[in-house]
């Protein structure tokens, strides 16, 4: 296993990121800021305005770190990485399951067992430790309801009606959503979710700490040589990245919306942090930003049991964990794919 160590978050704008020896290197306006061995990272991500010489990459690309370029506000552009690894016998067998819709049932059926499950665990942590909420009635509801779809899900079911199955899911999980926002209510309320553009700051907030998990998730794929795109309850569409996305279903509730949450009710983040555009869409300040990302590797170097491996894995290294028990399953190694269940 390639260990996930740091990822390293360029938000500067204006910053020059350049190889000096097998360091990398982070200058702003001609000024060293920040000075990192190659080997302690597993990626590097530049928001906006960030700048890379052709020698960095080119030495990242040799060390398997991949550097991608997203806007300022989160929006993903564009990655350099290196060659991809991988046995090309397993992107055929990907392939050739995604093509079967029995086999891409039971993937499916798997991801959004694991989904229900760990939004679910949100709902009822929420519940324990603030067991005097208001919608504490709605909210065990939302827990009687998920268990009713888990118990729904079957492989024999159509992709369709497993999709008609996880909307209706969502929309009880998300339904309570609010109630489990416990400070700042004035300036941090969810009524739905909105994404192109975030039109609140709780929207914001999720919409960012998605697009950091699709990151991993991504990356973590293609370390072990599955093609990101081509997925099984995410069907084919150009430009779109199916099996990340199917994965990443499994870990928004663990890695986003449980972050969101806690961020929120211990005030590490306020609404002086965000702003309304003339259109309405919301954005975070750049300081904001920064100590959501560094809250995000926090939770990333938490550990906890696996459930499948029964070992202890850092969060951060879920993604990877995952991608390579999905590869094990298409190989044949593994008669189903053990999704990850948060207990």
């Amino acid at each position: 296993m390639k260990p996930y160590l740091n990822t390293l978050y360029v938000t500067s704008q204006g910053a020059y990121l350049c190889k000096d020896g097998l360091n990398v290197v982070v200058r702003v306006d001609h000024q060293e800021r920040l000075r990192l061995p190659m080997h302690s990272l597993s990626g590097i991500v530049c928001f906006g305005q960030v700048s890379c010489s052709p020698e960095l990459m080119h030495f990242c690309a040799e060390s398997e770190v991949g550097v991608s370029f997203l806007s300022e506000h989160g929006r993903f552009l564009a990655k350099v990485q290196g060659p991809i690894s991988g046995n090309v016998l397993l992107r055929r067998e990907q392939y050739h399951r995604a093509d079967d819709d029995l086999c891409s049932a039971q993937i499916a059926a798997a991801v959004l067992t694991a989904k229900f499950c760990n939004c679910r665990t949100v709902l009822q942590r929420a519940l324990r430790d603030h067991p005097d909420i208001s919608g504490a009635a709605e909210t065990n509801h939302a827990v009687a309801a998920l268990d009713q779809h888990l118990r729904a899900l079957d492989v024999r079911l159509s992709l369709d009606e497993l999709r008609g199955i996880e909307g209706i899911a969502a929309n009880a999980y998300f339904g309570v959503f609010d109630h489990l926002i416990t400070a700042q209510k004035d300036h941090f309320f969810f009524h739905g979710r909105s994404r192109r553009p975030p039109l609140d700051n709780v929207n914001t907030l999720l919409s960012f700490l998605y697009t950091l998990v699709m990151h991993d998730v991504r990356s973590a794929l293609e370390t072990v040589g599955l093609d990101p795109q081509v997925g099984y309850l995410h069907r084919d569409r150009p430009g779109r990245y199916g099996l990340a996305l199917d994965l990443m279903e499994e870990f928004r509730p663990v890695l986003a919306d449980r972050l969101t949450l806690s961020m929120i009710n211990l005030k590490q983040i306020t609404a002086k942090g965000f702003t309304r555009g003339d259109a309405g869409a919301v954005t975070m300040k750049d300081d904001t930003r920064k100590e959501v990302l560094i809250a995000y590797q926090n939770r990333k170097r938490e550990t906890l049991r696996h459930p499948f491996i029964d070992e202890d894995v850092e969060i951060g290294l879920l993604p990877l964990v995952q991608a390579q028990l999905l590869a094990r399953h298409l190989r044949g190694d593994l008669d189903a794919y053990p999704a990850f269940i948060w207990k």
